[in-house]
């Protein structure tokens, strides 16, 4: 991947009313363009959150169960109270900004799961998260809808998933409504939403039921464009190389499955888990599928890049090296995962940088503005469009 054709700056003006003709994109076999192109969308994208305050935990349950997690629950409320309420704020008042013109018209905000802490201790301190969490959300007055994918966090310690389903389904189903209004009441965390020519799929990592279900989701699709939000990184990057949806050799049949519908529908998956940032593509048998992920972990107003990297000489074993005290003891397992993975990703870049995306779909072509902190400004912009069809 060339910084050139990948990372050529933009302004927004000039990103959100840029030409598609010259795009070229190549749709999946099955789909052909309509004779009206529909209006082009954006929508604005948020990695990990971990909204969170002490108030939320059971600290003698957590010193029992989760005993080295006490420093990154103090971590995240403060990163709660200090920048979250900044962000959603800048997320206001670029969203009220942009909808002020029909043809850059922000539809609404997809966060990709780990929305809260979780570890609680107890379904009543989890409804607790949860309640405090949306109605943060809510005051935040976004002016368009919220969804969101299923994280680890969001079902970790005793009582969360049922505080997920008893306070986030009801919730999801209301605004997913506001998008798809034909959305059937939504009772898991497996659902989809449609908006233009664009198709979104929730996918439930945690459910063992989820990868039937997307089969059956992509073998009706009839949009042109298809995202799959995935909470874990279905292609690894970073130092975490284990850390991917169906990791496990047990789960390879499944992997391999999920990797060729994937191709098949020439999809975009977004996701987060790893909490850096990441783009790449990914060959399979059935075609090519694009990743992107984000983290809104955001610690500072407009952070630098630390550990860039980009170009296909830099997805390797030694991408490890990012994070140097993470499991020294797996070193050679995670280095082996790469080992297997390389010669099927054909673009890659990475970098430890919070922040948020703009991703717009306007007729073929599928971009991404990536902001770092609470800024305004883009730090670069992915052609979503040119990974899938090869181009970069």
């Amino acid at each position: 991947m060339t910084r050139r054709n990948m990372h050529a700056p933009l302004s927004r003006r000039t990103f959100l009313h840029s030409s598609v003709a010259a795009t070229g994109l190549a749709l999946a076999p099955s789909l052909a363009r309509t004779a009206t192109t529909p209006a082009p969308f954006s929508f604005v994208l948020l990695g990990d959150l971990h909204y969170d305050q002490l108030a939320h935990h059971d600290f003698a349950w957590l010193e029992k169960k989760y005993p080295n997690d006490l420093s990154q629950i103090k971590n995240y409320s403060r990163l709660t109270a200090e920048f979250m309420p900044r962000l959603f704020a800048t997320l206001r008042d670029t969203i009220t900004e942009l909808n002020r013109t029909p043809a850059t018209r922000v539809a609404f905000v997809l966060q990709v799961g780990d929305l809260v802490e979780g570890l609680c201790g107890s379904e009543e301190l989890a409804t607790r998260q949860n309640t405090e969490a949306l109605a943060f959300v809510r005051d935040a007055r976004l002016g368009v809808p919220f969804v969101f994918a299923k994280g680890n966090h969001d079902i970790t310690g005793d009582g969360a998933p049922a505080a997920f389903a008893n306070i986030f389904h009801p919730f999801l189903t209301e605004q997913a409504r506001a998008i798809t209004p034909a959305t059937e009441e939504i009772r898991s965390a497996r659902y989809t939403i449609r908006t233009g020519q664009a198709e979104f799929a929730f996918f439930d990592a945690y459910d063992r039921e989820s990868l039937d279900w997307f089969e059956a989701v992509a073998a009706r699709r009839t949009a042109e464009h298809f995202f799959a939000i995935v909470h874990p990184p279905v292609v690894p990057y970073g130092a975490r190389a284990t850390w991917h949806q169906f990791s496990s050799e047990k789960d390879r049949p499944k992997r391999d499955k999920f990797l060729d519908l994937l191709g098949r529908q020439r999809a975009i998956v977004l996701g987060g888990h790893i909490h850096r940032f990441n783009a790449l593509a990914r060959a399979t048998p059935r075609g090519r599928f694009a990743q992107l992920a984000v983290s809104s972990v955001i610690d500072a107003d407009n952070p630098p890049p630390k550990t860039p990297l980009s170009g296909l000489a830099d997805y390797t074993g030694d991408q490890i090296r990012v994070e140097p005290k993470f499991s020294p003891d797996t070193e050679a397992a995670r280095r082996a995962v790469y080992d297997a993975e390389r010669p099927f990703v054909k673009a890659f870049d990475y970098a430890d940088l919070p922040g948020y995306a703009l991703v717009t779909v306007d007729g073929p072509r599928v971009t991404a503005q990536i902001f770092p902190g609470l800024s305004r400004q883009p730090w670069r912009t992915i052609d979503l469009s040119a990974l899938l069809t090869g181009t970069v």
